[in-house]
């Protein structure tokens, strides 16, 4: 096996910057859209996901500059502020570089974005909400950007064969997204009541009111369409390195029946990532999509749904990380 050069801060920023950037794209979308179809909700949905976009994003990047070494080897001063060289200079044909940027200005405008829903009165149409929807128009390019470049930082990689690959983004960025939608879950199950009755009399009086809120069904529902794109992202991935031959299948073997990343892949990525709450998910999609029934969640169900999500997604960065490096590298 190969020697380990990234390990956990590498992985656990790849997981945070994208959770962040995938709760400040959901807010945003949801904001922009004006409560189409998420109904009253759709403001409380948004704040959220901008409370928790800046947080998992500014760990997720002092991560990454841990990993770097800049305190390790200090010997003065000067040196534990070395990681400023990411923000003063600008490579165009360096990754390190652009990410350095996307991921300075997803910090800065998810920052704003966040202080905007803060004041415990925010409300639609308030005297923030005009820098709110320009930082949610902002907010949506730049989180996919942040999840995205994720993929990217290893797929620039041509020596590791594991990582070089064009699905990476993509499935990085469809992750990201999940896991952030699966963060405002948690932050919605919890702030939020959870109890079936209360949530039948706010239904009953959006119905009377002639509204339907469909905010709780909208948002598992397009997070299942996201675990969908997750496994189409998964497939392409393990059919492109078969497509391939010779270095690429050698590396794909790592995952797949033998593999030293099978298990933990397949039981933890896949089963528990994605098939688990996408059956949960279907169970109560289904009735609502067919036959107009209420959606309604139990709140432990929805703790642990999210929970399997982010456990997933961490997990898919473990794996990423640890075969790219035990696969490789190989020449180029």
């Amino acid at each position: 096996m190969q020697e380990l050069t990234w390990g956990w801060p590498i992985i656990i920023y790849l997981f945070l910057a994208g959770m962040g950037a995938g709760a400040y794209t959901v807010s945003a979308s949801v904001l922009l859209r004006g409560g189409g179809g998420f109904g009253r909700k759709h403001f409380q949905l948004a704040r959220y996901g901008a409370l928790l976009a800046p947080i998992p994003i500014i760990i997720g990047t002092a991560f990454l500059i841990l990993e770097l070494g800049t305190f390790m080897y200090a010997t003065e001063a000067s040196m534990y502020f070395r990681w400023l060289n990411l923000f003063t200079t600008f490579e165009v044909l360096s990754p390190m570089s652009w990410g350095a940027w996307i991921l300075g200005l997803g910090i800065i405008a998810s920052v704003v974005y966040a202080y905007t829903f803060l004041k415990k009165e925010a409300a639609p149409g308030d005297e923030m909400s005009s820098l709110r929807r320009a930082l949610a128009w902002v907010g949506v390019p730049l989180g996919i950007a942040i999840g995205v470049y994720t993929g990217v930082l290893l797929g620039a990689m041509p020596s590791r064969p594991f990582w070089n690959t064009s699905i990476l983004p993509f499935l990085f960025l469809v992750s990201s997204l999940s896991t952030g939608a699966a963060g405002i879950t948690i932050l919605k199950a919890v702030f939020s009541s959870g109890d079936v009755e209360e949530k039948n009399a706010a239904m009953q009086t959006a119905k009377s009111a002639g509204e339907r809120d469909l905010s709780d069904y909208l948002l598992n529902v397009s997070d299942l369409l996201l675990l969908g794109l997750e496994v189409l992202g998964i497939f392409l991935l393990i059919l492109f390195a078969y497509m391939m031959y010779g270095d690429r299948v050698d590396a794909i073997a790592v995952i797949m029946p033998g593999g030293s990343l099978f298990s933990l892949f397949w039981w933890g990525v896949i089963v528990l990532g994605v098939l688990v709450p996408s059956v949960i998910e279907l169970k109560y999609t289904v009735p609502t999509l067919l036959h107009g029934r209420a959606f309604i969640m139990p709140r432990n169900l929805e703790l642990s749904l999210a929970t399997f999500i982010l456990l997933g997604g961490l997990m898919l960065r473990y794996v990423v990380v640890v075969a790219g490096q035990i696969t490789g590298p190989v020449g180029i």
